[in-house]
């Protein structure tokens, strides 16, 4: 059932008539969810300093270690593949896709990150399947190092709350 105790009321029109509407609160509790995480190792430095930040985010949240399973891949293109895998295990709430793709001088990095990024987005709708896209897309080492830890605790706030938001959804659809 959808909680609707802090419906937020939204005004409507100069007569100021007000309308409640039913609102899904987001849900950042992560006890009993079980999360995957896919670490490209390319850029290996960065990808450690990313899963460290949202590993302690994930139990922060109340998600167990025993309920963490962390996977490494070549990179970021091996990284869609090994989420649908796991994805399709049936075994995970929420994945997550952490790594670093660095700009070179080369055409590379905008191949290395659209298809990345794609087959994220691809996996995650194909499935049904919540993934937080975790892969920093930087001009330089410099600017992934100064984004790692708050994007890495990023991705697992989302991975909880859409995993949750999934579970009620999946729960009203079983009770109807």
């Amino acid at each position: 059932m959808i909680d609707t105790s802090a419906s937020p009321n939204m005004a409507h029109n100069s007569s100021e008539e007000v309308h409640a509407v039913d609102f899904l609160e987001p849900n950042l509790e992560g006890a009993g969810l079980r999360i995957a995480i896919v670490q490209g190792r390319f850029n290996e430095s960065i990808g450690n300093a990313l899963s460290t930040s949202c590993i302690a985010e994930l139990i922060r949240l109340g998600v167990t270690n025993d309920d963490i399973l962390l996977t490494t891949v070549p990179g970021a293109l091996e990284i869609p593949l090994a989420l649908q895998k796991l994805a399709e295990s049936g075994e995970f709430d929420a994945l997550i896709a952490l790594g670093a793709v660095i700009r070179g001088q080369t055409y590379h990095f905008e191949l290395v990150s659209n298809e990345s990024g794609a087959g994220i987005t691809r996996v995650s709708l194909d499935l049904g399947m919540p993934i937080a896209n975790g892969i920093l897309t930087c001009d330089t080492d410099e600017q992934a190092i100064a984004r790692v830890k708050q994007k890495g605790a990023d991705c697992a706030l989302a991975a909880v709350e859409m995993a949750n938001f999934c579970l009620v959804l999946q729960d009203q659809e079983e009770d109807a």
